[in-house]
């Protein structure tokens, strides 16, 4: 029997202290803070399940909820509706498009723009008075007078989620087309012969065999969806305006922590936000895998 030689947890000891310091730590730490009172100086007062109370009934907590909801729900319905289209086009052996790279490359480089950048350059093109969209709109007759994009509820939240669209959607397509090149051309080629028409092509061949990778997609997109803070933060006053319409949950967090020094509810909403994104994540996979099952 061989000796184990012990040498090579040396080798794997830096990374598990580093992994326990700045990843678990934080994690125990920021549960321990939920049950205190904590303004980020001093000795934090340990009050119980008081945070979670609160929570309960936070009317502002909810509003957050639902912003963040709507937001990400406009915009993942968009992005991989355009996602799918161009991925059928891509597809289609009628069609025979080439340069697929170039076009990858294009609808990817709006993802490459920092988040800050952006934020910039839509706060210019939105802007009511002076800004290109209004003015391109009036020319071509579409309304009759500016309209202060940014400064509706309504027309706030759909712009945000027009620009995640305008980001994210070249990444999107990039994930599908990889689960297209994976579907054996044999199948098209048969479909085309038998007759069957883009619209049937698409609807029986490729969308049930990309349900694997739009259960992906979707699931990551949630994630990253229920964690919107950057544009929202950016694109307004930093308090979600107008009428709190673009306060989604990370951006109230934030506020709790740093604006109010309320670090101890923040902590409290981050726990329930780690909850409502597992609890949505299991019930997308269980929904799309049951359904991938009985197909």
């Amino acid at each position: 029997m061989k000796k184990l030689d012990h040498k090579g947890y040396f080798f794997i000891a830096p990374f598990f202290a580093i992994f326990l310091v700045f990843n678990i730590y934080p994690v125990l730490l920021t549960f321990y803070y939920t049950f205190t009172n904590y303004e980020g100086y001093g000795t934090p007062q340990f009050i119980g399940f008081t945070n979670y109370i609160r929570i309960l009934s936070d009317g502002y907590f909810y509003e957050a909820f639902f912003n963040t909801w709507k937001i990400w729900g406009l915009n993942f319905a968009l992005q991989l509706g355009i996602a799918l289209l161009l991925a059928a086009l891509f597809s289609d052996l009628r069609f025979k498009i080439k340069g697929l790279g170039f076009f990858r490359a294009i609808f990817y480089l709006p993802n490459l723009i920092t988040i800050s950048s952006v934020a910039i350059l839509f706060s210019i093109m939105l802007d009511w008075r002076h800004g290109s969209i209004n003015m391109f709109l009036q020319q071509i007759g579409l309304i009759s007078e500016p309209i202060n994009w940014l400064n509706q509820p309504v027309t706030a939240q759909i712009s945000v989620a027009l620009i995640l669209t305008w980001m994210w959607f070249g990444y999107t397509f990039i994930v599908l087309m990889a689960g297209v090149s994976g579907i054996p051309g044999e199948l098209y080629e048969a479909a085309l012969i038998d007759g069957a028409n883009r619209w049937q092509t698409f609807l029986h061949i490729t969308l049930p065999l990309l349900k694997p990778i739009m259960l992906y997609v979707m699931i990551t997109s949630l994630i990253g969806g229920l964690q919107l803070f950057d544009l929202p933060m950016l694109i307004t006053d930093g308090l979600g305006a107008p009428e709190g319409s673009l306060n989604t949950m990370v951006l109230y967090l934030y506020n709790q922590a740093f604006r109010y020094n309320n670090y101890g509810y923040a902590a409290t909403i981050a726990y329930a936000l780690f909850l409502i994104t597992v609890i949505f994540s299991a019930i997308t996979f269980k929904s799309m895998y049951r359904k991938s099952v009985k197909e």
